[in-house]
């Protein structure tokens, strides 16, 4: 109860995303793995729950820096953040591991909620609370940087890395603004023969609910 309290749907979900890894899970459980449902798995995530973290309670992805023509959104590469950061890679939080374990033996949680009620009094901190704040952090909570294949994006990742991809990101492009399915059918062949057998699946479902219906009246 002592938290600062978010009110914006949104930003609550963020929240249960960092802040209350050590309490949300068994302990009998060693290891987590978040993944964004807007991402196209193509690595084996086996090798995510048995990756060295090397004493970090959590392993993320550095943002890309090959596409060139994204530079002047890159935030990150200058100003507030470049100062706080002294060096260390701004992470995104599509993609993460978290060794439950080293989590909780450090105390990462708290550490974390006390840097969150510091931070959160500002409104204008914590843009992107779950990706921010871990950012943020990492200089009292240590970051594992994952290898970049594990996260690809189009907005931030050259074309020419693209087929060294594990996961793939849809996320926003601000250049080209394009809906997320549009830019998945653009760039993933994999996606138009799932998306075919979920329609085709819906649609069989919503058939057979008819039919019931109808012989119920």
């Amino acid at each position: 109860k002592w938290l600062h309290r978010q009110s914006v749907r949104q930003r609550v979900i963020w929240g249960y995303k960092i802040l209350f890894l050590d309490v949300l899970f068994p302990l009998s459980l060693k290891r987590i793995i978040y993944i964004d449902a807007d991402q196209v798995v193509r690595g084996d995530v086996r090798e995510l729950w048995d990756m060295d973290l090397e004493g970090a309670p959590y392993g993320y992805t550095p943002f890309c820096s090959s596409n060139s023509a994204t530079n002047g959104f890159r935030f990150w590469d200058s100003g507030y953040w470049k100062n706080h950061l002294h060096g260390k890679p701004y992470h995104i939080s599509a993609l993460y591991v978290v060794d439950l374990a080293r989590f909780r033996r450090i105390r990462a949680g708290d550490k974390l909620r006390s840097i969150y009620d510091n931070l959160s009094a500002d409104p204008n901190s914590l843009a992107n609370l779950d990706q921010d704040l871990p950012n943020y952090a990492q200089h009292t909570v240590p970051i594992f940087s994952l290898p970049q294949e594990w996260l690809w994006c189009e907005t931030w990742c050259s074309m020419e890395t693209l087929p060294a991809a594990k996961t793939i990101d849809l996320c926003n492009n601000p250049l080209t603004k394009k809906p997320k399915l549009d830019v998945a059918r653009e760039l993933l062949p994999e996606w138009v023969v799932f998306d075919e057998r979920q329609r085709k699946l819906t649609a069989e479902i919503q058939d057979a609910e008819s039919a019931s219906s109808n012989k119920a009246s």
